[in-house]
């Protein structure tokens, strides 16, 4: 029976021929990158797509731990502020503050031992030290203890020996290379630090934002309105994840480029579908519209409110006047009161503060689910619950 073992290998960077499939991911990821946001979509109702993008990564991110909760579930703690007191729900919201803490610090920060530290402390605040959670004694401190991963033949480095190897890696991120480099530095960077395993609990979930920390320090930046979901590479798959970790291990090159390739094919991938979302006629034919006449189907909203949400998204901003063909013989008030309601109800938003303009909320609880449902259909989400 094999036992866990450590094997020691250098850290470096890998430069793939110019004909291999990684050189070819490489330079469309590039172009990506580059890429200026010109869709069609409201850029406010793109960022709601946003917030519901980095709910289903957060709990993607814990679902590959094996944190078991139902998207249900997690969206009935998010839609009515109700913050359960189960371990379970912690969890994620740990994880979605923690990316909203990358969102607001990795641009003018660099990625080295204290901002890690802050990234572990998030993932692991109020939970319950293993076994019976999935907390950490020690909060963004490096391990005191040796070891072992489960179901893995990689035996980490000894405690002592784990200081050494992070500070190798955060000058490995620092340096600065050409950018033709920064995807497989990225995929090169998440091997390591699980190859490592800093912490006594809690590496995954923190490598997995350390990706996405990269990502967006690298361009691939939610400011300029595309979403990054890292998570769902490795969450669709877990199995393939863990077994191109795995194979890494030892240091062997073709399965390092293995590895890279594995991430930045995912990487790709989802950019692409997430790009696709940019084009208004996309999202309103095949998403909004159909989670419209979905709840009003259900009943959740009358009649009246889904005519007037389907003329939102029809027109992506409306005004009180272009609702009079759905009031005719009312009064104005009557309309003004109508979009008060809705508003109310987390089915319109205001575009502008102060202003008399208004777009779709994506934020009233059946609509989101609505919603959740159809990016599912359409193969958007790494996490297929039923809703």
């Amino acid at each position: 029976m094999l036992r866990p073992e450590f094997v020691p290998y250098d850290l470096e960077l890998l430069n793939p021929d110019f004909g291999s499939p990684l050189t070819d991911l490489i330079i469309d990821l590039d172009y990506l990158r580059r890429k200026k946001l010109e869709g069609s979509t409201h850029p406010k109702v793109f960022f709601q797509l946003k917030d519901i993008f980095h709910l289903l990564e957060s709990l993607g991110s814990a679902r590959i731990e094996g944190n078991n909760t139902t998207l249900a579930e997690y969206i009935d703690s998010k839609v009515s502020n109700e913050i359960s007191k189960s371990e379970k729900i912690q969890e994620i919201l740990n994880l979605e503050e923690a990316m909203e803490f990358i969102e607001e610090n990795v641009t003018k920060c660099p990625i080295d031992r204290a901002f890690i530290s802050e990234l572990h402390k998030l993932v692991v605040k109020g939970l319950t030290s293993p076994p019976s959670g999935e907390g950490d004694p020690t909060p963004g401190r490096y391990r005191s203890v040796n070891l072992e991963i489960t179901q893995s033949l990689h035996r980490p480095p000894e405690h002592i020996l784990v200081e050494g190897y992070m500070d190798e890696l955060f000058r490995f991120i620092k340096n600065e290379e050409s950018s033709k480099y920064d995807l497989i530095k990225t995929a090169i960077s998440h091997h390591r630090f699980v190859w490592i395993h800093p912490f006594r609990n809690g590496n995954g979930r923190t490598v997995r934002l350390l990706t996405y920390a990269m990502l967006v320090k690298q361009g691939f930046n939610l400011k300029i309105g595309r979403i990054v979901n890292p998570t769902a590479i490795f969450c669709s798959d877990r199995d393939a994840y863990n077994n191109y970790l795995s194979k890494a291990d030892k240091g062997n090159k073709d399965d390092i480029f293995n590895w890279c390739e594995y991430v930045l094919r995912g990487l790709k991938l989802e950019i692409e579908k997430i790009d696709r979302l940019c084009n208004y006629g996309y999202l309103k034919d095949e998403i909004l519209l159909p989670a419209i006449k979905l709840i009003e189907k259900e009943e959740k909203i009358s009649k009246t409110e889904a005519n007037i949400l389907i003329k939102t998204v029809s027109q992506q901003v409306i005004q009180a006047k272009d609702l009079k063909d759905l009031f005719r013989g009312k009064a104005s008030s009557e309309i003004s009161r109508q979009i008060k309601r809705m508003i109310e109800k987390k089915l319109l938003d205001n575009e502008e503060e102060g202003k008399r303009r208004y777009i779709i909320n994506l934020q009233n609880s059946y609509l989101y689910r609505a919603i959740i449902h159809f990016l599912g259909e359409k193969g958007f989400l790494p996490v297929n619950d039923k809703l």
